[in-house]
Parts: structure tokens; C-alpha cells; sequence
């Protein structure tokens, strides 16, 4: 039996039999149990039978062209359905079949196939020894190349590491300058060098990372730029934030710096102005004092560093070489002035390092975020704006106050110009503006609310030079300071104020400490001084020997010497203002109008006003005034000297102190008059007259002749006054006649008003007698003449209504009063009705008290009908008068 059959029978026996599933059909049942009819059931079941046949077929096929390994689905086929018997049936029926083909095949080639075997039998033995002798060959191959070998692992291992090697070199070469680049980056940002390590990263990053982006440590800053430009835009913010908060600071250093330049600035052209005044003609000052502005004006301005005081003496000393025959010698004292040179002031660049704002510029610019860098910093320039323009609450207690509020000032716009200048566009002017315009308005309110806390004229004065300075110095970077100006007018009116108070404490000083007498001169010298300080002109005094006496009093000179030295504090005021002649002549002018319309005058008022003051204070007082007023003319002579205003100039204020010493003049003249009258009244209360005498005494009251003395050493003081009838001032001539006769008025209306006054109930004939005693001691006082200058019998008619009424009573002539009464030539014209029938009843209720008994005499009743009738026609002429 052939291989080929046993193979086949052993398969055929080795193939197990396929388990039927639980409930499966048997061979012939395809499913489940159909009802059918009779006739179609045959036919159903071999359709059915046909079909199973049909799927073992193909089945058996997929099995013998199928991969084993691939054969796992075709049999779940087999599984899956449900003839699995007659699919074995199938299956051994195929494999017998092909158990046969084999056997018939290898029934044919048997012959072949054993003497294929003994002649493979016979080439094993050869191919033994072929292999023995390969086998030998190559050990003895191996045994002679093992040194080559080692040299060629050796020379391969070399070539590896070349080969290495170089490509580390090439790529070392590649990634160095990026290594390179970074670690000069981090250097830039160690040293804060924040721009040149921002175009290190730029370049870092387009230009050495794309080379090697594929290792990981490029990758790794490849991540990290974004974080070291964040860093680097962090860090020049925090630089920016530094130098904001140092120069807000230092501002005040800064401006502190540019005044001090712009004071020596000015400072040099007032000499060289003043050189030229010295020096040359007038014409020739016009022509240089135009060159020098062009030259002044062609300096640059602190920003740029202004002309050293050698610089500035060497171009005035050149103009004036060719003009002035004196400049070798004149240039030898500029020389010398050059020798103590100061150190030129740094401008505000040398002060700031302005690089962190430059810095930060760059980087945000680079970085695209320049606008936001521009608001942030504008911002924050708002903010210190506002800071530095809030004044301190106590900035009016001293200078010093102001002068560190102006530097924080002209600090900060000093910066910020310097910024315009320096950067293109990080501040524009408009902003610029915007902020000057703002911090201009609160400038001047600060002003105006600190100056108005000044009582100090000399610290009004100092604030005004400050703002003179503070004003040129801004104005020199170009911001208008008109309005600066203009608030320099208002604070010269309190400036003015001021004064006004000093002086009207100097004034109220000299007056307090005058001792209102003439000034006593002992020799040439003192004569001389007082003359300079006072425009006196008397040929008489001049010829006077020594010791002689000026006519006023010590406070006539001081007074004028302080309106001379208040003219002088006004004029520095107007200095550096920018003022027209016209207008400081108008402004010195009204200011002093002030001083002695309102300051002296009340002074004087006050003076004259006191209660302890004397007629003779009052005398001296009058003199002085009347010097004064004559000076007036030459301080007018004054001012148009120092203002070169003449007093014909159309619009020019005249000085007010004419009317002021006349209105002082005027005052004191009252009150002599009111003193006087004051004293004789005084004197009038000591009266004690015995209204109930039936006998005068033999002479004048006590009381009355006292006063008559008073009034003769009063009127003989008048007579040290000027005697000068055309002069206002002329005591004995206007003055004392009209203090005489006020005094003498004043006494007959006192007298008079004695009889009358309602007290004075009755009154008696010798009463009167004694009362006429005292009116006659009055009419001698007044013909004795106590003031010269009274034409005839004038001061005695200040008695003479006091004398009539005497004479009617005492001559009993009522039948000439009544006859006469109304007509120009009567006798009694100054007696009124009413004043005599008043007197007349207080005789007769006296007559009738006194003399109750002599009603039954007939010439008693004669006299009581009598003066009934008198009453009766008085009260006819009093209802007549009033009707």
C-alpha cells in the first residue's frame, strides 16, 4: 500500500466526528416542522434536499482552497447550520476520494522514487565530506582574518566617531551663535541695557533659531520669548516708574537750576545795560542797547546752556570797542569782575538722565504698544502735575515757601520740554498746553489766595521778584506768562495795602514821638542835613546867626523823607514788569495819593483828634502842614524825575497833597477853636453868681478875670506863627482873628445863656450890676487887641448883644427900645423881644417877692405897672414878629 493511501486512511480515521448541537435535526431534517399539504410535501423536501447539497458543496470547497489558518469562519458556517450530518457524510465521501487519487499516484511514480532515494543516499556521504573540508577551510579562514577583523572593527569604530564628530562640529557650529546670542541677551538684561537686548531677542529669533529649530533646547526658548519680551517690557516700565518718581523728587532741584540761570541771565544784562548808560550818548545806548537784545536774544535758552558771565562780558566789551574811547580801560574792569567768575549752572539735561524714558520709547515702539506707553505716560505726568501744583497750607509764611513751589514748577515744565524736544511725539505742544494752561490756573489761584495771607511789604516785594522770575524763566521755553503778569498788577495793589499800613505805623511813630516844637540848629552842618532832607528856602533863617530855630517841628522832614522813601518802594515794585513809563508814573502816583490822602491824613486827624493834645502841639502842628504843602511841588518834581513822565502829559495823575495838609491844616484849626471854647466853658462852671445881690461887688467875678488871663497868654503863643496874611496857614493874620473872635463869641453866648438859663428863676438889678462888671472886663480884653490885625472896634462886637441888653436894663430905657424897635438906627437893635421879656420876668417875680409891702407905696406900684406894661407890649412885639 502507497504513502500516499496510508495518508488517506489515517486522515480518513483521524477526522473526528462532528457532534450534532443539543436539539439538532437529524440527517433529512432541515428546520423546523412546516405545514404543508399532501401533495406539495415531496416536492418541498427535495428542494430543500437540492439546496443543503448545493451549500456542503461549496463548503468543501472553501475548506480545500482556504488557508488552515483562515479556515475558522467556513467551519462556523458548517455550525451554524443544521444538516451537520450529512455534511460529515459529505465530507468522508471526499476525503476517500481523494485518498484514492493519491493511492493511483503513487502507484505510478513508485520505481522513480526509490532510486531518487539511493542516489540521495549516495550524495549525503559526499556532501558530508564537502562539508568537512568547508568546515576546516573556513576555521582556518577564521584563524587568519581575526586580526583583520579587530582592525577593521577598529577603523569602522574610528570612522564612526569621525563621522560623529564632524556632524557635532557642524551642528555646534549652528547652535554656538544661538548660545551665544543668549547668553549676551540675558547679560543685556542683567545690566538693565533693555533695547539692545530686545533687538538681541529680535535677532535671536529670526535669524539664528530657525537654523535649529528642530532641538529641544531651541524649542525651549522659542517658548520663552514671549516671557523675555514680557520681562524686558516689565523691566523698562519699572525703570520708567524710577525715573518719574526721582524726577517728581527732583523737580524742584531742576527748576531751581533754570531760575538760577535765568536770574544770572538777567543779571548780566542789566550790567551790560547799565555799562552802556555809563558810557556812551544817548543815541549810540539806543544802538547798542538793540544789539545786545539781538545778541541776548540769540543765546539759547537753559535747555541748551546759556552764555557764561565771560562769554557774555567779552561780546558786550567787543560792541563797545568801537564806540567809546574808554573801552581798554573799561574792558580792564570787566577783566577783573571775569576774575571771580562763577561756575556755570549745569542746564536740566546735565541734572537727568533722561535715557530710561528714551529706553522704554524704543522698546514699546518695537513692541507695537507705543500708544499705550505715551498714555501711560502722559497719565502719570498729569498726576505729578496736579501733586506739584497743590501748594503747601503754610506756603505764605515765608519765601521760601513760594520759591520751592515755583522750582517744583519750572522743574517739571522744564523736563517736559525737554521731552517735546528730545522724542518725536511721546508729548506733542498740544498736551504741552493743556497742561501749562492748567497748571497757569492753578498757579495764579494759589496766588491769589497765599499773597492775600502777606502783611509784609518786603515779602509782597520778594514774592513779586520770584514770580518776575518764574514768569521769564518759563517764558524763555516758550510758554505765554501774560497772565502771570497781569495777577503781578492785582498783587500790587495789596502790595500797595501793604505799605500803607508800615507807613501808617512810621507815620503814627514820628507823630507820637515829635515834640511839636521848632527844630533848634547849633551849627552849619546840622543846618545842611536838614535842608537835604527837607526843600526848605528861607534868606531870612539863612542869615540868622547860629544857634537859630527852623519853623517846624522834627516830624516835617522825617514825614517827607518816608513819602520820598515810599515813592521808592512803590518804584521797585513796578521793576521788571514790562511797564510803559507812563504806566509806573500812574501807579507811583495813585499809590501816594493813597499815602497822604488816607495814611497820613488820618495819622494826622488822629493826632490832632487826642485828648491830651495842647493848643500849642496844635500850633506847631499848622506849621508843619503848612510846610508840607508847599513841598508838595517838589514831590512832584520827584516822581517825573525817576519816572521821566512829565506832569503836562495828557492822563497824568496830580498828587492829592495840597488838599490833604489843608484839610489837616483845617482840622487842627477847629480844634483850636473847639479846645478854647472847651476851656472857657470850664472856666464859665466855676461861675457862682449871687443872683439875689442887692449890691454889686466892687470888681469882676474870679472866675472871669482868670479867664481873661488864659485867654491873653493863649492868643500870645499865636504869635510864633508865620505872619504871612496871603498864606493860608498865617496864624495872627486869619487864625488867631478868627480863634479870638471865636472865643469871644463863644463867651458872650456862655454869658448870656447864664442869665437865661431856666435856673435862674429871679434875678435882682444888683445882680445885673455885677454881672455888667464881668461884660465890661470882657470889652477891655477885646480893646486891648490880644491878636493884632483887628480893624477898629471889631472883636468888641462879639459883646455887643450882651452890652444892649445890659444898657436897657441897667438905664431902665424901655420907651426908646419900644419907640425905636424895628428901625436900622436903633439904639437896642441887638436886643431881642424875647431875650428881654424872658429877663424881665425873672425882675419882676423878684420885685413882687422881695417887696410885699410896697404895693401900698406909689412909686412901687407905679414901677410894678410899669413893668407890666413893658411885658405886655414885648409880648405884642414877639406875637407880631411871629405872625
Amino acid at each position: 500500500m502507497s504513502r500516499g493511501a496510508a495518508r488517506g486512511a489515517e486522515r480518513g480515521r483521524a477526522a473526528p466526528a462532528v457532534p450534532l448541537p443539543a436539539g439538532g435535526a437529524g440527517p433529512g431534517r432541515a428546520g423546523p416542522r412546516r405545514w404543508s399539504g399532501p401533495m406539495e410535501r415531496p416536492k418541498m423536501a427535495e428542494l430543500e434536499s437540492l439546496e443543503t447539497a448545493a451549500e456542503h458543496e461549496r463548503i468543501l470547497r472553501e475548506i480545500e482552497s482556504t488557508d488552515t489558518a483562515c479556515i475558522g469562519p467556513t467551519l462556523r458556517s458548517v455550525y451554524d447550520g443544521e444538516e451537520h450530518g450529512r455534511f460529515m457524510e459529505k465530507l468522508e465521501a471526499r476525503i476517500r476520494n481523494h485518498d484514492r487519487e493519491i493511492e493511483k499516484m503513487c502507484n505510478f511514480h513508485y520505481q522513480g522514487f526509490v532510486d531518487s532515494i539511493t542516489e540521495l543516499l549516495k550524495v549525503r556521504g559526499e556532501a558530508q565530506k564537502l562539508k568537512n573540508q568547508v568546515t576546516d577551510t573556513n576555521r582556518k579562514l577564521q584563524n587568519e582574518g581575526k586580526e583583520l577583523i579587530l582592525a577593521m572593527e577598529e577603523l569602522k569604530q574610528c570612522r564612526l566617531q569621525q563621522r560623529n564628530i564632524s556632524a557635532t562640529v557642524d551642528k555646534l557650529t549652528l547652535c554656538l551663535p544661538v548660545l551665544e546670542m543668549y547668553s549676551k541677551l540675558r547679560e543685556q538684561m542683567k545690566s538693565k541695557r533693555h533695547y539692545p537686548a530686545l533687538k538681541t531677542l529680535e535677532h535671536l529669533e529670526h535669524t539664528f533659531l530657525p537654523q535649529v529649530s528642530h532641538y529641544r533646547f531651541c524649542k525651549v526658548m522659542v517658548d520663552n520669548i514671549p516671557r523675555l519680551r514680557e520681562e524686558i517690557k516689565e523691566l523698562s516700565m519699572s525703570d520708567l516708574k524710577d525715573f518719574l518718581e526721582s524726577i517728581r523728587k527732583h523737580s524742584d532741584k531742576i527748576g531751581e537750576t533754570a531760575m538760577k540761570q535765568d536770574c544770572r541771565y538777567n543779571h548780566w544784562k542789566i550790567i551790560a545795560r547799565i555799562f552802556f548808560s555809563l558810557l556812551l550818548s544817548p543815541d549810540v545806548q539806543a544802538q547798542q542797547q538793540r544789539n545786545l537784545d539781538n545778541i541776548v536774544s540769540q543765546q539759547p535758552r537753559i535747555s541748551g546752556g546759556k552764555k557764561s558771565k565771560k562769554e557774555f562780558s567779552a561780546s558786550s566789551e567787543l560792541e563797545v570797542k568801537n564806540t567809546s574811547p574808554m573801552s581798554e580801560q573799561d574792558s580792564g574792569i570787566l577783566d577783573v569782575e571775569d576774575e571771580d567768575e562763577e561756575e556755570e549752572v549745569p542746564g536740566a539735561q546735565d541734572l537727568v538722565d533722561f535715557s530710561p524714558v528714551y529706553r522704554c520709547l524704543h522698546i514699546y515702539s518695537v513692541l507695537g504698544a507705543r500708544e499705550t506707553f505715551e498714555s501711560y505716560y502722559r497719565k502719570q505726568r498729569r498726576k505729578q502735575a496736579r501733586l506739584v501744583l497743590q501748594p503747601p497750607s503754610n506756603m505764605h509764611e515765608t519765601l521760601d515757601g513760594y520759591r520751592k513751589y515755583f522750582n517744583q514748577i519750572v522743574g517739571f515744565f522744564v523736563v517736559e520740554d525737554h521731552i517735546l524736544h528730545t522724542t518725536q511725539g511721546l508729548v506733542n505742544r498740544a498736551y504741552i498746553d493743556e497742561l501749562w494752561e492748567m497748571a497757569l490756573s492753578k498757579t495764579i489761584a494759589a496766588l491769589r489766595t497765599h499773597s492775600s495771607y502777606c502783611s509784609d511789604p518786603s515779602l509782597v516785594l520778594d514774592l513779586k521778584n520770584l514770580i518776575v522770575l518764574f514768569a521769564d524763566t518759563l517764558q524763555g521755553y516758550g510758554f505765554p506768562v501774560n497772565q502771570l503778569f497781569d495777577m503781578l498788577l492785582e498783587i500790587q495793589d495789596q502790595y500797595s495795602e501793604t505799605l500803607l499800613k508800615k507807613w501808617a505805623g512810621v507815620f503814627r511813630n514820628i507823630l507820637d514821638s515829635d515834640n511839636y516844637s521848632p527844630i533848634p540848629v547849633s551849627n552849619e552842618e546840622v543846618y545842611k542835613k536838614i535842608v537835604g532832607q527837607f526843600p526848605f528856602q528861607d534868606a531870612e533863617l539863612e542869615k540868622q546867626p547860629f544857634p537859630k530855630k527852623f519853623p517846624f517841628s522834627e516830624f516835617v522832614p522825617k514825614v517827607y523823607s518816608q513819602i520820598k522813601e515810599f515813592i521808592y518802594a512803590c518804584l521797585k515794585f513796578s521793576e521788571d514788569l514790562h511797564l510803559s513809563s507812563t504806566e509806573v508814573d500812574d501807579m507811583i502816583r495813585k499809590s501816594t495819593n493813597l499815602l497822604l490822602t488816607r495814611t497820613l491824613s488820618n495819622c494826622l486827624q488822629n493826632v490832632i483828634k487826642r485828648k491830651n493834645v495842647g493848643l500849642t502841639e496844635l500850633v506847631q502842628i499848622i506849621i508843619n502842614t503848612t510846610h508840607l504843602e508847599k513841598s508838595c511841588k517838589f514831590l512832584e518834581e520827584f516822581i517825573t524825575n525817576i519816572t521821566n513822565v512829565l506832569p503836562e502829559t495828557v492822563h497824568t495823575t496830580k498828587l492829592y497833597g495840597t488838599t490833604t495838609f489843608k484839610d489837616a491844616r483845617h482840622a487842627a484849626e477847629e480844634e483850636i477853636y473847639t479846645n478854647l471854647n472847651q476851656k472857657i466853658d470850664q472856666f464859665l462852671q466855676l461861675a457862682d453868681y449871687d443872683w439875689m445881690a442887692l449890691e454889686p461887688g466892687s470888681r469882676a467875678s474870679d472866675y472871669l478875670v482868670d479867664l481873661i488871663g488864659f485867654l491873653r497868654s493863649t492868643f500870645a503863643v499865636f504869635t510864633h506863627l508865620p505872619g504871612e496874611v496871603d498864606v493860608h496857614s498865617t496864624m495872627s493874620g486869619k487864625v488867631a482873628q478868627t480863634a479870638c473872635m471865636s472865643a469871644c463869641k463863644h463867651l458872650s453866648t456862655s454869658l448870656l445863656q447864664l442869665l437865661l438859663e431856666a435856673e435862674v428863676r429871679q434875678l435882682t438889678l444888683g445882680a445885673l450890676h455885677q454881672f455888667n462888671l464881668d461884660v465890661e472886663e470882657c470889652e477891655q480884653f477885646a480893646r486891648s487887641g490880644p491878636v493884632p490885625g483887628f480893624q477898629g472896634d471889631t472883636l468888641q462886637l462879639a459883646f455887643i448883644d450882651l452890652r444892649q441888653l445890659l444898657d436897657l436894663f441897667i438905664q431902665w430905657d424901655w420907651s426908646t427900645y419900644l419907640a425905636d424897635y424895628g428901625q436900622p438906627t436903633c439904639k437896642y437893635l441887638r436886643v431881642n423881644p424875647t431875650t428881654a421879656l424872658i429877663l424881665l420876668e425873672k425882675m419882676r417875680d423878684t420885685s413882687r417877692k422881695n417887696n410885699v409891702f410896697a404895693q401900698f407905696r406909689k412909686n412901687e406900684r407905679d414901677k410894678q405897672k410899669l413893668i407890666d406894661t413893658v411885658a405886655k407890649q414885648l409880648r405884642g412885639l414877639i406875637n407880631s414878629h411871629h405872625s
